[in-house]
């Protein structure tokens, strides 16, 4: 049985606190410049340092943080709905519905996601909606071929063959009867997906395709102190610390979700 991750419930739930109420706690403007506090090391006064804008770190992570959380939570949300949608369809009329969705699946994964997500924002202005339609467009392929799977073994169960024979609506069959036995699938794709997406905004960033200015995220954060990580570590160091926080948390839960499902599937 998987031992239940309270460190990580308790790390992600105090990040969210952090992120989402820190700003009615720390109430330092995270565009402000300070020009006599350029690369401050961390101090009373500025408790995270100051980039090299003289601008607070630590109000700039509260501020990154709804921008990296909202890309992670809404492209991995898009993305497993969409994985979910066209997986159950497949395993539920097969056919050539199956086909179309087998060579639709084999041709995302021909490009490596991270090099697919290059090429679509090197031609795309990138901001929030834009980075989260990107990410959820490479990112629904693993979800939908789960889904499939395991579809095929529910459409083999003679309950769903009785509800065909008795001419029930499939819209009603999928939505009443796949959906909930597919849940567990969708959650555990939906928490290694906003981790996933929540590294690829940050490699985007960090390679200057991410967020653009005014707006912030951890990753440009990161991707700004990259140039004076020599003389002032605290840039990258405290925005690297949050993405990792978060993404091992989820992964963390993740794991969790996905062997209590493998539990029940053997009980």
């Amino acid at each position: 049985m998987a031992h239940f991750p309270k460190l990580s419930v308790i790390t992600l739930g105090s990040l969210f606190i952090f992120i989402f109420l820190g700003q009615f706690l720390y109430t330092q403007s995270p565009f402000e410049l300070h020009k006599e506090a350029i690369l401050l090391a961390p101090s009373s006064l500025f408790p995270l340092g100051t980039d090299r804008l003289g601008r607070d770190i630590l109000a700039r992570l509260i501020e990154g943080g709804k921008v990296s959380l909202l890309i992670g939570i809404g492209s991995a949300f898009i993305a497993s709905f969409v994985g979910l949608m066209l997986g159950a369809t497949a395993g539920y009329f097969r056919g050539k519905v199956d086909k179309t969705f087998v060579v639709m699946v084999d041709l995302f994964l021909t490009f490596p996601t991270f090099f697919l997500l290059l090429a679509l924002v090197s031609y795309i202005n990138a901001s929030v909606w834009v980075l989260i339609l990107i990410i959820s467009i490479t990112g629904w392929m693993t979800t939908a071929r789960l889904i499939r799977s395991e579809s095929f073994a529910i459409t083999s169960q003679p309950f769903i063959k009785i509800l065909n024979i008795a001419k029930v609506p499939k819209s009603k069959i999928l939505l009443k009867y796949y959906a909930p036995l597919l849940a567990p699938i969708f959650f555990v794709s939906f928490t290694f997906g906003v981790g996933g997406a929540i590294l690829a905004e940050s490699g985007l960033s960090y390679l200057g395709l991410g967020i653009v200015a005014p707006q912030m995220s951890w990753g440009t954060i990161l991707s700004n102190g990259k140039e004076v990580l020599d003389i002032a570590w605290w840039v990258s160091f405290f925005p690297g610390m949050m993405i990792f926080l978060v993404t091992f948390s989820l992964m963390n839960i993740a794991n969790y979700l996905q062997q209590l499902n493998s539990s029940k599937d053997l009980n």
